[in-house]
């Protein structure tokens, strides 16, 4: 079994592991989202190197980047085991695209790779913990994928405009 599957491709960007030179652009498109505070519970005030730290991870878990052609980094994404022993079978993963790239598939694009390499490491199923319900493209694309809202945990995340707003805990079988 392959741990790592092959890079995914589309017409303007291309989906890969993610490398220690990578994160310069990485962080360019984390910073900004973190700092937004709308679809991430991490703290708003992470610094570079926690959020660093937190992004990449052990194997069977990686990080991974969506890269156009020249070598820019337009997204990243997330792999890890969601729960260690007995559930360390099903997978967690998160996706962050750069704002001037959002409805071009990126983030569908970084999920689709993150399944694979799910697929590949023996993970059985994909869990979503804190999808954001105000984040309705995600949602949306989520569900396409395959994905189902297993519950809604209300008012479980502050919204910096919108207030208290749910959580859906979102999965699929792989």
């Amino acid at each position: 079994m392959r741990a790592t599957p092959e890079p995914s491709t589309s017409t303007d960007f291309s989906v890969r592991p993610a490398t220690a030179a990578d994160w310069p652009g990485m962080w360019a498109v984390v910073e900004p989202v973190i700092r937004a505070g709308e679809t991430f519970t991490w703290d708003r005030d992470t610094t570079e190197e926690a959020a660093r730290q937190r992004w990449f991870k052990e194997a069977p878990g990686q990080a991974f980047v969506a890269v156009t052609s020249d070598g820019r980094v337009i997204g990243t994404g997330e792999l890890h085991p969601n729960q260690g022993g007995a559930g360390s079978h099903v997978a967690n993963a998160g996706y962050m695209a750069h704002s001037n790239h959002g409805g071009k598939g990126v983030a569908r694009a970084l999920c689709n790779y993150s399944l694979e390499a799910a697929r590949a490491a023996g993970f059985r199923a994909m869990q979503f913990n804190a999808v954001v319900e105000s984040n309705v493209r995600a949602v949306a694309a989520w569900k396409a994928m395959g994905f189902e809202v297993l519950a809604t945990i209300p008012e479980a995340f502050d919204h910096p405009s919108l207030g208290y707003v749910g959580l859906h805990v979102m999965y699929r079988k792989l």
